[in-house]
């Protein structure tokens, strides 16, 4: 259960209309989760909207800092896509903190489909005051 933001359109538990993604700690310090996509996130015919690969990208590395009891709000983010994504894909989250200078925290975020990265992200994370 979500217990910090339980009403987050990507990883809240109370949302309706959420994508409810559940993200699990790793051994290596990373947080994964498995998508599902469908076409009610299209952008392009066929293809997953860009907005939402970069929302799945920033709730990754939000979950990443919640799994370590930290509270930050993202204040800059930057996508590179790779590679179009089929709006039906079967895709699996990474994210992991690069660096941590409180209250500034850098991480990294992957979106993997088939074991080919589509696309990856980079962000600077604020504490929550």
């Amino acid at each position: 259960m979500n217990t910090y933001h339980p009403h987050c359109l990507l990883c809240g538990d109370r949302n309706p209309w959420g994508l409810k993604l559940r993200f699990a700690a790793a051994e290596d310090g990373e947080v994964r989760a498995v998508f599902k996509g469908r076409r009610l996130l299209e952008g392009y015919d066929g293809l997953l909207h860009g907005g939402v690969i970069a929302s799945l990208l920033d709730s990754a590395m939000t979950n990443c800092l919640l799994q370590q009891g930290i509270e930050a709000v993202t204040g800059e983010l930057n996508v590179r896509y790779l590679h179009p994504v089929s709006c039906t894909a079967e895709l699996e989250l990474r994210a992991r903190v690069a660096t941590e200078r409180r209250p500034l925290y850098v991480l990294t975020s992957e979106l993997v489909t088939q074991g080919r990265s589509v696309a990856r992200a980079s962000a600077k994370f604020m504490m929550k005051s």
